[in-house]
């Protein structure tokens, strides 16, 4: 059995505050954080007593996590496991990337942000160099505001041409076609990002062979299908594992719609699902063209 977990504890303080996020400037208090800390302990001792299970790892916090010292030893000591293929975080790059010389390096990748005017753009890409330095699979991404366009664009001309610069729709924002056109200049994947897809009944892979935890060990199908269907903890998610079609209207948050088994994005980014990196990325992308609508 092989298995991808998008693993999100109680976490939700942050050291940026983005205008665009709800989680900005929160502030956790001590219990949180030690119950955050135990329960990432014990998913990780888990994932460690299961080796009958091929795993991959998503950490997907609503905060950011790589400030906390458990995140970063969770990652070294998930890396090192024979029968896990990769752990990833979404992470802003806030701390300093050196721990990761503590890890296996081809089981690790960061899915990483950069926000302008939380950080400058030097201090993230000497972040993004370190990572190079230290052989770390990265992809790097902003969200699509009007007036993060010229920071993007700097942003990727400052990139060397194998790190994939991912674009994420700003939720609420309508894209007109010069628009879309700007910023799929940059990212040749925005059409996927850009427009909600329709779910309803469609196959995917959520509850199949990938799945949600949360800090106690709730099994969900996906972040954004709140039904439980077992618990990592007494053995009840691995029944319940089937082919399904999803409940929700639409999908249109990348961790989710990157399982729709319509859309083939397993495929596009065969090898760097959680990591968020294209298959043949950037060979096989230097004519830019939009997603088609779904």
């Amino acid at each position: 059995m092989n298995l991808s977990i998008l693993y999100r504890g109680p976490l939700a303080s942050c050291n940026y505050d983005c205008p665009y996020c709800p989680f900005a400037k929160r502030h956790d208090p001590p219990e949180l954080l030690r119950a955050d800390r135990e329960a990432l302990e014990r998913f990780v001792s888990w994932a460690e007593a299961s080796r009958d299970v091929g795993l991959s790892v998503l950490f997907t916090p609503w905060g950011e996590g790589l400030t906390r010292r458990w995140y970063r030893d969770a990652i070294v000591a998930l890396s090192r496991l024979p029968h896990l293929s990769r752990v990833a975080i979404q992470t802003n790059l806030a701390a300093r990337p050196d721990w990761l010389a503590e890890a296996d390096r081809d089981a690790v990748a960061l899915w990483a942000t950069y926000h302008p005017g939380q950080v400058t753009q030097d201090r993230f890409l000497a972040r993004c160099r370190r990572l190079d330095e230290l052989g770390v699979r990265f992809s790097v991404g902003v969200v699509g505001l009007p007036e993060h366009l010229a920071p993007a664009r700097a942003l990727r001309a400052a990139l060397p041409p194998e790190t994939y610069l991912w674009v994420n729709a700003a939720e609420g924002h309508r894209y007109p076609p010069e628009q879309e056109a700007d910023w799929t200049a940059l990212d040749p994947l925005f059409g996927y990002s850009v427009r909600p897809h329709l779910s309803l009944d469609r196959p995917c892979h959520a509850g199949e062979t990938v799945v949600s935890v949360l800090g106690d060990g709730t099994v969900r199908r996906c972040h954004f299908i709140p039904t439980p269907i077992g618990n990592l903890y007494d053995g009840s998610w691995r029944s319940a594992l089937a082919p399904r079609g999803c409940t929700n209207a639409v999908c249109d948050c990348h961790i989710g719609y990157v399982h729709l088994k319509p859309l083939g994005l397993r495929e596009v980014f065969a090898g760097g699902v959680l990591e968020r990196i294209p298959a043949g990325w950037p060979d096989e992308y230097q004519t830019t063209t939009a997603a088609p609508a779904s």
